[in-house]
């Protein structure tokens, strides 16, 4: 009987938890502003934002992270929006249908983001190449 042991281990090349954020902060004002005076140029302000977090995670070849971006922004920017709903509708109608607007819309920004930045990061991902310092090696447990 032959056992193999096969174990393949890689460490991460770096965090990316505080560039999250500081895009989930950046997004969050970007969409509130957004909520109560809508514009054209907030709009692409947010596309180029995410852009640059795209960037930093396709050079960082994170772009697993991608998965994670669009909830990290959303639990930054849920009560924020509720609150600019509120501004912009009313209070009482601002409250409900903020709710409504702001949890079921975000299925589509968050599937936007994850589209945006997951397109950006691998096209950076793609640019710098693979790594040529990983290596291989296959240790035959049947050879002395």
């Amino acid at each position: 009987m032959s056992n193999v042991v096969i174990q393949v281990r890689q460490r991460a090349r770096g965090n990316v938890s505080a560039p999250m954020v500081l895009w989930a902060l950046a997004m969050t004002v970007i969409l509130f502003i957004e909520v109560v005076a809508p514009s054209a140029r907030v709009t692409l302000i947010g596309f180029g934002v995410s852009a640059l977090l795209g960037i930093y995670l396709g050079w960082r070849r994170r772009v697993g992270a991608v998965v994670a971006a669009p909830f990290v922004s959303w639990l930054f920017a849920w009560f924020p929006l509720e609150v600019a709903s509120m501004i912009h509708f009313g209070i009482l109608k601002g409250f409900f249908l903020g709710l409504l607007i702001i949890t079921f819309g975000w299925i589509g920004i968050g599937f936007i983001e994850f589209v945006w930045l997951g397109m950006v990061a691998l096209l950076f991902r793609a640019i710098r190449g693979s790594p040529r310092n990983d290596s291989v090696i296959i240790i035959d447990p049947d050879r002395p």
